[in-house]
């Protein structure tokens, strides 16, 4: 039984480190893009410190949207508990609201909402 446990913490561990990495190369892409395209050089160093700096950010919103999540007693993430997380961030926050907006309007409402409305109607 403990073999398993620590066969899966090696796996989510491995797992952990490939996404970091990927995250990483990501980040310095679009640094290092950003840079040329305002006619600037970044130096590596500052660039490591950018996507390191990036990825605990992430790390640190992902960790309060699961928070989120657990508070409204549910097992997944949605688009107000990422609103929610950008509240400090007026700008931010008001491009998810826009973007949240425009996806609903698209979006038909879900086969879901629309049998739990039924069943009301019916009572």
């Amino acid at each position: 039984m403990e073999s398993a446990d620590t066969n899966s913490e090696v796996e989510n561990d491995a797992e952990m480190k490939l996404l970091r990495d990927k995250f990483r190369l990501s980040a310095i892409a679009i640094t290092e893009s950003q840079a040329k395209h305002n006619g600037m050089t970044v130096s590596k160093v500052v660039v490591t410190c950018i996507a390191d700096l990036a990825f605990k950010y992430t790390e640190g919103v992902a960790k309060d949207l699961r928070l989120f999540a657990q508070h409204a007693n549910r097992k997944s993430v949605n688009m107000e508990d990422v609103i929610l997380c950008a509240h400090r961030n007026e700008h931010l926050s008001g491009l998810l609201r826009t973007f949240s907006n425009d996806l609903k309007a698209k979006d038909p409402q879900s086969e879901r909402k629309r049998k739990k409305e039924t069943k009301k109607n019916d009572k």
